[in-house]
């Protein structure tokens, strides 16, 4: 590789003097600087003018290759009037969507995701899950950017899917099949759940509902209940991303109201979270407008309205 003496690598990296570089090279060589650490978290990227003059391209080469970067999360605040960020939470092991994203447990994927939703405008969070544990510390991260004065949308629309009150769930269920004691009443794990359901929901809705009064964000949340035990869950986030797991049941025994009780039940907050993301490929692209009809099927046909109460 031959290296124009009259300008100075950018970070300590020679310049590539192909006519014909493509902006997927251009995208490898910066990706590799940000793996490598020559580009640091939170860093301002070189202008766009000054990459174009290293690689020997035109600026849209360059935006091209920016724009694939930010798809993959390595970046962030690209336009034309200013440089770009390296993103500063970045995740090791590859992009978080498109076909080479490695999944991820649910704390450790969903709340960076949420976070960057929160830089939006407008907010647009649908959740399908068991109980909404995962949302809620999800959503302490952006919350507190929000109140640090680092973030601040205008309109946050949040709606979340949860098994209705009543319904016989497929878990966490007792391990002997006991659903009702001999007076009918809900068993203890079935009650437990409930609880935790309503006592999630009414702290999701308490702390988002706060930032109207806080700070004036125009703020909405909505529940509804499914007639059935989701097996999987669902984040959709701002029309463009889709964030999918599965729930694994496991045998496992717990103390509750001092009895030792053995269930079948799922961590969620361990799930392997897979993320996808409009405009990263086809599959994708697809992945995320079916799930999005998905959803919507749920919320406009067999859903009911939800009280947070037992």
């Amino acid at each position: 590789m031959v290296v124009d003496p009259k300008h100075a690598p950018v970070n300590g990296r020679k310049r590539s003097q192909r006519p014909q570089t493509s902006h997927h090279e251009v995208a490898e060589e910066l990706r590799t600087r940000i793996r490598d650490g020559v580009l640091q978290p939170g860093q301002r990227m070189p202008t766009q003018a000054t990459l174009a003059d290293e690689f020997g391209v035109e600026r849209g080469v360059v935006r091209q290759a920016l724009h694939v970067l930010q798809a993959e999360h390595l970046l962030t605040n690209i336009s034309k009037g200013s440089p770009a960020t390296v993103a500063s939470d970045l995740r090791p092991g590859g992009p978080f969507a498109g076909p080479g994203a490695l999944p991820q447990p649910t704390m450790v994927g969903l709340g960076p995701r949420i976070a960057s939703a929160f830089a939006a405008n407008h907010v647009e969070i649908d959740a399908l899950c068991l109980t909404s544990i995962s949302l809620n510390l999800a959503l302490g991260e952006p919350l507190r950017q929000i109140h640090a004065q680092r973030l601040n949308p205008a309109k946050v629309d949040v709606r979340v899917l949860l098994p209705g009150s009543h319904i016989d769930l497929a878990f966490p269920v007792p391990v002997d099949g006991r659903c009702r004691d001999q007076e009918g009443e809900v068993d203890p794990i079935h009650e437990r759940w409930l609880a935790q359901r309503n006592a999630q929901g009414q702290v999701l809705q308490h702390n988002l509902l706060a930032l109207r009064a806080t700070h004036g964000i125009d703020v909405h949340v909505s529940f509804r209940a499914l007639p059935f035990t989701p097996p999987v869950k669902l984040y959709l986030l701002n029309g463009m991303e889709a964030l999918f797991a599965y729930y694994t049941l496991t045998r496992r025994e717990q103390e509750i109201d001092h009895e030792q009780l053995e269930m079948y039940d799922a961590e969620g907050t361990r799930s392997m979270l897979f993320a996808f993301e409009q405009g990263a490929g086809l599959r994708d692209t697809t992945f995320v407008e079916q799930s999005h009809l998905w959803f919507n099927a749920l919320w406009e046909t067999i859903s009911s309205e939800l009280t947070l109460t037992s």
